[in-house]
């Protein structure tokens, strides 16, 4: 029997660090790879856990933002463990109120981090995952308070149940479209790129657990999007309301669901709470 391993994506500070270790306290057994776009800083974020008790905690380099970049832990993960355990895709970036950069630009680069980058970790990384196997993907409550915010007719899209991933891959491309040409709010969708990116991560959510009931029935995965609150980290800023370590227990709650859980599958969860969509 292969040794259980868990890889967690931007965990060298804030949410995904907290999350490694709320793994490690919560008594995952088996490795956890702490994913990070910068060498460096990575294996610092190591060096801090393991001094902290984390023995089993191991740096891998993971740009996912470079969609190449994703193949490389997936052969360290078949050449070492045979497969994949725990995945949380918890890398994300937002643009503070009091950037200057173009609307047009900042929904490009979000889209690419916050979508696309999940989505390529996602197809490397998902074929590789074993029988009873976790998948957490990291969106954010703005997800539904952002559809909510969408034309009726995006909404419709958005909700329904039978969107495959290519019509959402093509709608996430148009906001990007109308969000460079300026008429974003015209063509009916909400004036925010990291809302609107992370509907397209709890979308995204819903289309791959579909999915894992159509091919993997009888495997036992459990995959969700979820929300960690509002929690004081670089990105969020020092007034948010809970700490990183709070923000990573519904994520490290969703990676540990019990064998023989049926669900929660395909949903979003807020503070270990089913959410609706």
């Amino acid at each position: 029997m292969s040794k259980r391993v868990a890889v967690v994506t931007g965990a060298n500070k804030g949410i995904g660090l907290a999350i490694v270790k709320g793994l490690c306290k919560a008594g995952f057994n088996g490795d956890i790879l702490l994913t990070a776009r910068n060498e460096k800083l990575g294996q610092d974020a190591v060096a801090g856990l393991k001094s902290e008790g984390c023995k089993n905690v191991i740096f891998h380099q993971l740009d996912v933002c470079d969609q190449g970049s994703s193949l490389k832990p997936k052969k360290f993960l078949l050449e070492k463990y045979g497969g994949l355990d725990v995945l949380i895709n918890n890398a994300g970036i937002a643009f503070k109120h009091s950037a200057t950069e173009p609307f047009g630009e900042q929904a490009e680069v979000t889209m690419r981090t916050n979508f696309w980058g999940m989505l390529w970790v996602c197809h490397a990384l998902l074929p590789i995952l074993r029988p009873k196997a976790r998948v957490v993907n990291v969106s954010s409550f703005v997800s539904k308070k952002s559809l909510n915010q969408c034309s009726p007719e995006l909404q419709a899209k958005f909700r329904n149940k039978d969107l495959s991933e290519e019509e959402l891959c093509l709608l996430m491309g148009e906001f990007v479209q109308s969000a460079q040409a300026g008429d974003h709010t015209a063509q009916g969708w909400p004036n925010t790129a990291y809302g609107t990116t992370k509907i397209g991560a709890t979308v995204l959510s819903r289309i791959q657990a579909r999915v894992l009931i159509e091919t993997r029935p009888d495997d036992g995965i459990l995959l969700n999007a979820c929300c960690p609150g509002w929690v004081r980290t670089d990105m969020a800023g020092p007034n948010a309301t809970k700490s990183p370590e709070e923000g990573a227990e519904t994520p490290v709650y969703l990676a540990m669901l019990p064998e023989g859980a049926k669900e929660p599958h395909g949903q979003l969860v807020w503070d270990k709470t089913v959410q609706e969509w």
